[in-house]
């Protein structure tokens, strides 16, 4: 996994944040973590920072002033890593929702099986979702439809934060025009890349939901994404 660094977004993330570093780190002694810490109360940053004595070089932490959203968490991990020049930047959640054995799937198909955009995807293959109360995952396998439809994406896991992209995507993209914050950021970010006409293949994985933390979903993030995706559809429409 060379030339690669996984993003990982905190909010209030100590009970996990060490298992997961050291679990990503366990996948390939050449990938790199920047971890996105939104100002946690728990004090998930000063955990990575004592870390990063652990793991010199290849940890790095940057801090925000407050809770400002996931979307706004990834395009600051962006930035940061266009500038050092990585090839391959992923998205990854810290609760091991998304298993870190996974990572060399989506590095896989982007290195060597021409895509893009690799989506470690719950829906691609049936339903695979562990520990998700069925109202749930109702809920998620049909926000992606609804995606998909309003969208025109051949994608079925629209909602998917368990991404790979090569940096040439991430060039293309205007991330300052980027509008979502929310869970609708990963739909607008595929969206994005979609219209762009970059190669997006989805790879099979089983997402776990979430052990040890609270998870940060909320009607208003929900809303985000069912109205969003309309507005987001009507202005690339005005737009060619």
């Amino acid at each position: 996994m060379d030339h690669s660094v996984v993003i990982i977004p905190t909010y209030n993330e100590i009970e996990n944040i060490e298992a997961i570093i050291k679990a990503v780190f366990a996948q390939s002694e050449a990938v790199h973590i920047l971890v996105v810490d939104d100002n946690s109360p728990d004090l998930t940053a000063l955990k990575v920072q004592e870390l990063q004595q652990e793991f010199p070089g290849r940890l790095f932490v940057e801090l925000r002033k407050g809770k400002l959203g996931l979307g706004t968490a990834y395009i600051h991990g962006f930035k940061w890593s266009l500038k050092r020049q990585y090839k391959y930047i992923f998205e990854m959640d810290a609760d091991f929702s998304h298993n870190p054995k996974d990572l060399i799937y989506l590095y896989n198909a982007c290195q060597n099986g021409g895509a893009d955009v690799s989506i470690g995807s719950r829906y691609v293959k049936g339903v695979n979702v562990v520990n998700w109360p069925m109202s749930r995952v109702l809920m998620s396998y049909l926000a992606s439809k609804y995606v998909r439809i309003i969208t025109g994406m051949k994608i079925h896991d629209t909602t998917a934060g368990f991404v790979c992209y090569k940096r040439h995507v991430l060039e293309s993209i205007n991330l300052d025009a980027i509008k979502f914050i929310g869970y609708a950021f990963q739909i607008e970010m595929k969206f994005k890349a979609y219209i762009k006409k970059f190669n997006i293949v989805e790879v099979p994985v089983i997402f776990t939901d979430r052990t040890k933390g609270v998870s940060k979903l909320s009607s208003g993030i929900i809303s985000e994404a069912i109205f969003g995706v309309i507005t987001m559809k009507l202005k690339s429409l005005f737009k060619k």
